[in-house]
């Protein structure tokens, strides 16, 4: 199946590894060009080379915390120059800090804002116009299955991430008519970097095995294993083509059949 991305701009926030990383990875596989940012420069450009190495697209990679306004800002502007326009915008970033409600303070929650609602408002905000004056445009936000199932001791993470979602339901019906879509995806236990840390710190006190705790969470999950990157940024990926034009407003759970309800 060709997807329509060859040669397209897109633009994958917080994408030195995990999801953002396989997100860009799935891109320039299909032929799009892609800039990718984080904040640490040596596994960015470690990441950057990599992408290149194994699509052979053009891949720019911009030092960038989308978690402050002006970097989040400056992404899209920079990368957008470097890539002749932005098309698709892939909005991720890392997830805030656990804890449960009683033990975080004000202060937790507004870094949370920054780094999970306002990252994606700010580079949504620098993009949509790049997209309109291209005609087509994809924005595709990594949140989580939080949305659908809060995840105990996460509360920063359930909260924000479901505001997030408010606003991709609300712009895909303002921006439809420009051919612009706008989805989610909810990843459920895909193993990442955080995932395993968010393990290491739920059994700290108890001894267990991390990886004893981890085939644990496996099989929780009615398939059997835990999702890997790639399956997420191949999804996002399609969310992105010409084929998932009529798909907007969506968020699409990636998580082997953990969530059981029914909407």
């Amino acid at each position: 199946m060709d997807l329509g991305l060859s040669g397209r701009p897109a633009l994958v926030a917080a994408a030195s590894r995990g999801l953002g990383k396989a997100c860009a990875m799935s891109l320039a596989a299909e032929g799009a060009k892609v800039a990718i940012c984080a904040r640490d420069q040596r596994p960015l450009k470690a990441a950057r080379d990599e992408i290149a190495a194994a699509t052979g697209s053009t891949v720019a990679a911009i030092p960038a915390d989308v978690a402050v306004e002006e970097d989040a800002r400056r992404f899209v502007h920079e990368a957008s120059s470097q890539l002749g326009g932005c098309q698709i915008l892939v909005a991720n970033a890392g997830g805030p800090a656990a804890g449960r409600f009683e033990d975080l303070g004000d202060d937790d929650f507004r870094k949370a804002l920054d780094l999970n609602l306002f990252s994606t408002l700010r580079m949504a905000r620098e993009a949509l116009p790049l997209m309109r004056q291209a005609g087509y445009g994809r924005i595709v936000v990594i949140s989580s299955i939080a949305v659908k199932q809060p995840i105990p001791d996460l509360v920063l993470s359930n909260s924000v991430r479901a505001a997030v979602i408010g606003w991709v339901k609300t712009l895909s019906d303002e921006v439809a008519s420009a051919g612009i879509t706008v989805n989610a995806v909810m990843p459920g236990r895909v193993l990442t970097d955080r995932v395993r840390w968010l393990v290491e710190q739920r059994i700290r006190d108890t001894g267990q095995p991390v990886e004893q705790a981890l085939q644990e969470e496996a099989d929780r999950v009615p398939v059997g294993r835990f999702g890997r990157p790639e399956e997420v940024g191949d999804a996002v990926a399609f969310l992105a083509s010409e084929r998932a034009g009529y798909i907007t407003g969506v968020s699409l759970l990636i998580d082997g059949g953990l969530y059981r309800g029914l909407l």
